[in-house]
Formats: C-alpha cells, sequence, structure tokens
C-alpha cells in the first residue's frame, strides 16, 4: 500500500468556546468539507450571531472550494453547532455519529421535549464505525469513539485525524466523561485505538485550554501523544485510567452553555422551534446535572 492521502487541513479556533472548526480540503479537487463549526451566542442576552461561521464561508469563497460534507463529531456541551447556518449558505450534506438517537432519547427526557424526534433525521446522514466517504478524491473513514458522548465519532481522512473530545494537547490530557452517557472506561478505549494508528498520523483535537495562557494549538502525532501526552505518557492500564479521570471530573464545574448547548446541537444547530410569538425559547431544567 502507498502512503495515505495528505489533506490540507486549516484550524479555526473559536475563543469564547476554546473550540477549533476544522476546513479539510483535498487538494486535486479543491473539495472540502467542514467538521465541527461553531454558532455564536451569548448567554447573558441569549443572543446567537454568525460570526465564526461567516469568516469560515468568507474563506471556502476565498479559496474557491465546494463543500461535500458537513461534520459534526458529537453533540457539543460547550458551544452552539454552527451546521444548520452552513448548510443553508452552502448546500452541502451534513452528518454525525449514529448514536446520536440514544443522546436524543436521554436529552429528550431531561428536557422533557416529547415532541423533539429522536431518530436522526435532522442530519443528512448518521455514521456508524467503520462507515467509509469521501472529500473529493480524499477517502475518509468513521470510527466510533464513544467516552466523552455516546455519539461520538472520529474522522480518519487520509494520514489526518480528527479526534474531537477524546485527547487534548499533550500538555492538556484527555477529555471528561461525566456528561450523560459519558464513560471514562469506552474513552480509554477510543483513546487506545486512536493511538494504535501509525505513528506519523496528524492528530487534530476538538478544543485547546491553553495551558500556562499559551498560543492555542490543535495538531500533535501519534507518537507525540504517546511520549507527551500527561494523561498516557505512562501507558496507564483501563483502571489506573478510570480513577484518574473519574477523580478529575468530580472536580470540574459544568461547561457554562451545557443546557443552552444541547437543545441546538440535537437538533443539527437549528433553534427550538418558534412558539405562537414567532421566538424561539430555551428550556433549562432545575436541579438536573
Amino acid at each position: 500500500m502507498g502512503a495515505p492521502a495528505k489533506p490540507e487541513v486549516a484550524g479555526y479556533y473559536h475563543e469564547p468556546s476554546g473550540s477549533i472548526t476544522y476546513l479539510v480540503v483535498d487538494p486535486d479537487t479543491n473539495r472540502a468539507a467542514v467538521i465541527d463549526p461553531v454558532l455564536d451566542y451569548d448567554e447573558k442576552s441569549a443572543r446567537v450571531s454568525t460570526e465564526a461561521v461567516d469568516a469560515l464561508l468568507a474563506e471556502i469563497r476565498r479559496g474557491n472550494l465546494t463543500v461535500d460534507w458537513i461534520l459534526d463529531t458529537h453533540p457539543h456541551a460547550d458551544h452552539l453547532s454552527g451546521m444548520a447556518h452552513l448548510k443553508d449558505r452552502l448546500g452541502a450534506p451534513t452528518a454525525i455519529g449514529a448514536k446520536i438517537v440514544d443522546v436524543q432519547k436521554l436529552w429528550r427526557d431531561i428536557y422533557n421535549l416529547p415532541n423533539l424526534p429522536t431518530d436522526g433525521k435532522q442530519w443528512d446522514r448518521l455514521f456508524a464505525d467503520g462507515d467509509t466517504f469521501n472529500i473529493g478524491s480524499l477517502p475518509a473513514r468513521v470510527m466510533h469513539s464513544p467516552g466523552h458522548t455516546l455519539a461520538s465519532i472520529t474522522y480518519v481522512i487520509g494520514d489526518a485525524v480528527f479526534m474531537h473530545d477524546t485527547l487534548f494537547q499533550p500538555d492538556t490530557g484527555s477529555a471528561r466523561c461525566d456528561f450523560p452517557g459519558g464513560n471514562a472506561g469506552e474513552l480509554y478505549d477510543s483513546i487506545s485505538a486512536i493511538l494504535a494508528l501509525p505513528d506519523e498520523t496528524r492528530l487534530f483535537t476538538g478544543h485547546d485550554y491553553r495551558q500556562g495562557s499559551r498560543t492555542p494549538q490543535w495538531q500533535s502525532t501519534v507518537a507525540g501523544q504517546k511520549r507527551d501526552n500527561i494523561h498516557f505518557r505512562n501507558n496507564p492500564s483501563r483502571d489506573d485510567y478510570v480513577r484518574m479521570r473519574e477523580a478529575r471530573d468530580r472536580t470540574l464545574p459544568m461547561p457554562k452553555l451545557i443546557l443552552h448547548a444541547l437543545q441546538v446541537n440535537l437538533r443539527a444547530g437549528d433553534l427550538p422551534p418558534p412558539e405562537e410569538n414567532g421566538r424561539s425559547y430555551f428550556k433549562i431544567p432545575v436541579n438536573t446535572l
């Protein structure tokens, strides 16, 4: 077998949420995919805006790119997905992991939203473990990577892996697992599968929390993560990792936008349906998390 394809990858750091959106380009065809777009949201005023996705759209136009896919890696708890806004502008199909239906059922009960569809029909495609697709001539495949959420998936596109909230940069460690449906043992298994890829594989994370106030970073390699990641460099056993992760998670506050974000992200980036006065409203369950 020859060397894996090498997509061009640009990361766009979203300062308010610490999230990274990726634009993945096939240089041979000028076709592209967007991964984890962010919708701007000010929780104090409950105002939604589109600065981040509009800047991304400008980059797409500047590069004369055709977007084949708009992809989310999981239902995010710390930002609202910009997927619906991008789909309105680009017409490209949307996708997420197939287990999103289980997350929808879980959060439908938490929010008491009996009319929320829980079949994943809000997306154009639901990816299962091992599914394949293309971005131009770039081959891509899907790894189911649960632990942080039930529905988390990793996109393997040529030599580039978009591993969302599994591993962060080596100085930050790994993702929390205490959200509804999270599981530290499953995250250990998901990370182990990522670290079993070839050492030179490029890894792109979903967040950066800028340890020590350094500049944002989001790219690493399998070799670098195995050598330097503060949660994996000592090759912990599954039991040791679970104990560490669960103890760490007990000290963490909930993300400030979790109860706002899930109501949008379970709808593929659409706001809750307008009520009779034409306005959308968030519904906040009290004493639930």
